[in-house]
């Protein structure tokens, strides 16, 4: 994973803000900051609240060391004010938000952020690095998973993303379910399992396919997946059965018509007696492609550059937003990018039988508790302390609960009204 420090994922002008807040006296006045998304990603019924354990470890190591801190002041980003607060900077205040996994709509207070002014504005940039990336990558996994049934999913996109980035997605499609990532580095530091097949290089290193299949056998075994389409995609299913026997785990393709090709291949495996051999697909899956193949004889998919993009949607949408100073609402005007003031709890709203039907928002205050009423809302820090958070897969199994709670309607990959209606409940 890249080496660069959280402390440097600050922009430019958040510490001109610091400096001149330093000056005017205004640095330490008490204030609210909240991550929300206006609107979602055009199509898209839901989002995903990822990333927020990273973040939280993040800014738990949030600190700027004297070289950074000589670059700020040698390229006069910062003056001797600044420099001297940033040399002791802590973050002491508290962080609030919506679980891991948890589905957020337009307006959900997903992340509030309450401290002195200046020690929350730096934190701006890291946390919409943070949230958008992960977040985005685990709407579109869902959606993925959503498309695949009960399928098994890999996440296979390190490939086509910066080197941390992928190792972020990989946890992120985890996260949303996905079963197995190819990347390892995600697999070491989370513990994610990982799975992999071989490259159509190994097939083109050997003299003919037979060889190159015998080789990966003798090495791994029969519980492996041989690579069928680097030539002939039929005669590659006849070559990895001769070489493996019927009891080869599974073949890969990834290329052509996967509809037609997994239906011929089912065929023919069947005919050679591999009735329990597995067919994966791969080939720039998204959750559309997913879905058309859901009739087909498909075992499991693997999905890289959509999952690792966002399929299409490559940020959340999330911004961080000042809504209230020293206990006062304070909002922006701005035409089409106007704010909600206060500080807000929210609530999700459900029948008996656990859909969800609303998202209550209320400024300044607590709403009317219903029956069966969740409040959305957790503590992360506490006085500039982390409180203990989920591990990866307790939140991997609260948005397969959050899922399976929104109307049916919510989960179709047509565009739509979000899943559930949020409600801003005015303030006294």
């Amino acid at each position: 994973m890249s080496t660069l420090r959280p402390s440097l994922l600050t922009d430019h002008y958040e510490l001109t803000m610091v400096s001149a807040a330093l000056k005017d006296g205004t640095a330490d006045r008490r204030c609210v900051f909240e991550v929300f998304s206006r609107r979602l990603p055009t199509g898209r019924r839901y989002g995903v609240v990822a990333g927020t354990a990273r973040l939280i470890e993040l800014i738990r190591d949030f600190r700027f060391d004297p070289a950074e801190i000589d670059f700020l002041r040698r390229t006069g980003v910062v003056d001797d004010a600044a420099a001297a607060w940033l040399a002791d900077y802590r973050f002491t205040g508290d962080i609030d938000g919506y679980a891991e996994g948890e589905l957020f709509f337009p307006g959900s207070p997903i992340l509030t952020v309450s401290g002195g002014f200046a020690e929350c504005v730096v934190l701006e940039t890291l946390a919409l690095s943070v949230l958008n990336h992960d977040s985005a990558v685990a709407a579109a996994a869902a959606r993925m998973v959503t498309a695949a049934r009960g399928r098994t999913l890999i996440e296979m996109g390190a490939r086509r993303a910066h080197e941390g980035a992928a190792v972020a997605a990989a946890r992120a499609a985890y996260l949303a379910g996905f079963r197995f990532t190819s990347n390892l580095a995600a697999g070491a530091h989370y513990g994610i399992p990982t799975a992999g097949t071989a490259a159509h290089a190994f097939t083109l290193l050997h003299d003919d396919e037979r060889a190159a299949f015998a080789s990966q056998v003798a090495t791994l075994g029969n519980n492996t997946t041989l690579l069928v389409d680097t030539y002939d995609i039929s005669q590659g299913i006849r070559n990895a059965i001769a070489v493996a026997g019927p009891a080869l785990r599974a073949v890969r393709i990834d290329s052509g018509d996967l509809a037609v090709i997994a239906q011929q291949s089912r065929e023919l495996l069947d005919s050679l007696g591999a009735t329990e051999t597995k067919i994966i697909v791969s080939g720039d899956l998204d959750e559309y492609a997913i879905a058309s193949l859901a009739a087909g004889p498909v075992d499991m998919y693997g999905a890289g550059t959509a999952v690792v993009t966002g399929s299409g949607a490559p940020t959340a949408g999330l911004v961080y937003k000042l809504v209230e100073v020293d206990g006062r609402p304070v909002v922006k005007r701005s035409e089409h990018k106007a704010t909600i003031g206060g500080r807000k709890v929210a609530v999700r709203r459900h029948k008996p039988t656990g859909t969800a039907t609303e998202e209550v928002i209320c400024p300044q205050g607590v709403p009317d508790r219903q029956p069966n009423d969740r409040m959305l809302q957790r503590s992360y820090v506490v006085d500039g302390e982390p409180v203990e958070l989920p591990t990866l897969d307790e939140s991997r199994e609260h948005l397969r609960e959050c899922l399976i709670s929104i109307p049916w309607e919510g989960l179709k990959l047509s565009a739509g009204d979000p899943a559930v209606p949020v409600t801003v409940v005015p303030a006294d």
